[in-house]
């Protein structure tokens, strides 16, 4: 893996920048090396992963979330049968 396009390099360093500055709460690599994933204290969570695309080639993976802050109350509705 080690023909990687700039394309994908360049989506990860965007994503990348928004660590700068912030305060980093957790960072764990998967045991085959493959991923990366970050979370900030603000509940930004960054992953890394290197995967094979279906042609074989090396590919850079970029996922960036938010973890929801508060679990939403939601309203159960019974409707039963007459």
């Amino acid at each position: 893996m080690t023909n990687v396009l700039v394309q994908d390099l360049r989506r990860v360093a965007e994503a990348l920048q928004q660590l700068h500055g912030k305060p980093v709460v957790a960072a764990s690599m998967r045991s085959d090396l493959r991923q990366v994933k970050i979370e900030l204290a603000d509940g930004l969570v960054i992953v890394v992963a290197a995967e094979i695309d279906q042609d074989g080639r090396p590919k850079l993976e970029v996922d960036v979330v938010r973890r929801r802050e508060d679990p939403i109350r939601q309203l159960e509705v019974r409707f039963d049968s007459v």
